[in-house]
């Protein structure tokens, strides 16, 4: 007889852990394969995929025949526990298999994993990673044969210890050789994946991040190419962000005035430290971030781990598994990081407290991408008014004078007649910070341009430059 929690799954559905199949056969086998790559799971013989009991005929050798046909099919091979129950006088077969302590398990020489209640095949880069992690070890951990101790730099090693130091209480006195050999970053003499990557003394396409200031979905503004050790692309992509985003002075009545840029800058800057370590560097596509008038967009290589799903990781349901364990580590000594597994909280309390949308995360393209967007609402004058570096530089070169246009743009160091336009005297007049000579003819060749009172009393607060 079936015992009541089996009835349950019958019940329920197939799901992540249960598959239902009319007989036995090869996809029986496959299913068997994505649970012990996955997180184990049932395979009930003689239902439809509706549920329905159909039952299936189970002579004196089939048992044994199935059993052995997974063995055949399978390696590392599975030898799945058996049940047979009975249902309104039907016979069901239950093949029952954990979750392998040895990964990943191949049926005819495609690997599986579970997802939801469907197979799919593992991607040469996730095969890779099971067996690494089988043996508690990642990609960035083995010897790199391409690259050698010339191939680094002892200059960056040093900077690195010397971070590393203002996080320790017993400071690290090694010469720079000594500490890549005691965090695992030299082997045998040999350079470590992680310790190119890391300490690279010039430029290699493998951590390469193509970086766009995008006005549209195809007109670029401006763009760059990084191709940096790990802990330089930090600091280069955090650069080309700010280059392209705003920081607005909110005055609040208060005599300092309070300094905002677009997004949270922590939280940014935590984005990009998350794809840079769990970035899946031996896949051939680069790390791409977008940033529009409304929204950055962060893709990279790699998707999640398996059984990791976007809801458990918005919701902290889950152990961080790090990618690449050694940078990890890296990053960690280095105080980039505080511990595994609170990068994403922190970016959702970030962009919360700051009153922006929260960040959307999805699987896309063999990689994983985060969108974050900006606020595009009018701040009202009666709350905050939010005045950009841009602004600034204009009163301040209208400071008591009236000027035109290209006397402005000439102080202001501009060829770019848009740019001016748009990013200078539109958000200024706007804020009514400064005013037209001749208002009704905006485009006359005699206009000019100067303070009000307001933007007189804005520039009083600034310190003096």
């Amino acid at each position: 007889m079936i015992d009541t929690k089996t009835k349950k799954m019958l019940n329920v559905g197939e799901s992540e852990t249960v598959e239902f199949k009319l007989s036995f056969d090869r996809e029986a086998i496959e299913t068997l394969v994505a649970f012990a790559n996955t997180s184990g799971g049932k395979v009930f013989i003689g239902v439809s995929d509706k549920g329905e009991i159909k039952g299936t005929e189970v002579g004196k050798e089939t048992i044994q025949n199935w059993i052995n046909h997974v063995k055949q099919d399978t390696s590392h091979a599975i030898i799945p526990d058996v049940e047979i129950g009975t249902i309104k006088k039907k016979n069901i077969v239950i093949f029952s298999v954990q979750e392998s302590p040895i990964k990943p398990v191949a049926c005819k020489g495609r690997y599986y994993k579970r997802f939801k209640n469907a197979n799919h095949q593992l991607s040469v880069s996730e095969v890779v990673n099971l067996h690494l992690r089988t043996f508690n070890s990642s990609w960035d951990f083995h010897i790199d044969e391409h690259h050698s101790e010339k191939d680094i730099s002892l200059d960056k090693i040093q900077k690195f210890i010397e971070r590393t130091n203002t996080n320790r209480e017993n400071p690290i006195l090694d010469d720079p050789l000594t500490v890549l050999q005691k965090f695992e970053l030299m082997r045998e003499g040999k350079i470590t994946y992680a310790g190119f990557l890391l300490f690279m003394a010039g430029e290699s396409g493998i951590s390469t991040i193509e970086l766009g200031r995008f006005q549209t979905d195809t007109i670029i503004k401006d763009g760059a190419t990084l191709k940096a050790d790990l802990f330089s692309e930090v600091e280069g992509v955090m650069d080309f962000i700010k280059k392209h985003i705003n920081k607005a002075y909110i005055i609040t009545g208060k005599p300092q005035r309070e300094e905002r840029w677009d997004y949270p800058l922590n939280a940014i800057r935590e984005i990009v430290i998350n794809a840079i370590i769990h970035r899946d560097y031996t896949s051939p596509a680069d790390s791409i971030i977008k940033v529009y008038d409304n929204k950055i967009e962060f893709f990279n290589a790699g998707k999640l781990p398996n059984g990791l799903t976007i809801a458990k990781l918005l919701k902290g349901d889950y152990v961080s598994i790090a990618r690449n364990k050694k940078i990890a580590e890296a990053f960690k000594s280095a105080g980039l990081i505080e511990k595994y597994g609170s990068g994403i909280k922190r970016i959702l309390n970030g962009f919360k407290e700051y009153g922006l949308p929260t960040p959307e995360f999805k699987e896309m393209s063999g990689g994983f991408m985060v969108t974050v967007f900006k606020k595009t609402e009018q701040v009202t004058e009666q709350v905050t008014e939010q005045v950009t570096e841009q602004v600034e530089r204009l009163l301040l070169s209208l400071r008591g004078e009236t000027l035109s246009g290209s006397e402005l743009m000439r102080r202001l160091g501009l060829s770019h007649r848009p740019t001016f336009l748009y990013s200078y005297i539109r958000p200024a007049i706007h804020y009514r910070l400064i005013e037209m000579t001749i208002p009704e003819k905006p485009q006359s060749r005699l206009q000019r341009y100067r303070l009000t009172g307001k933007g007189k009393k804005y520039l009083m607060r600034l310190p003096e430059k």
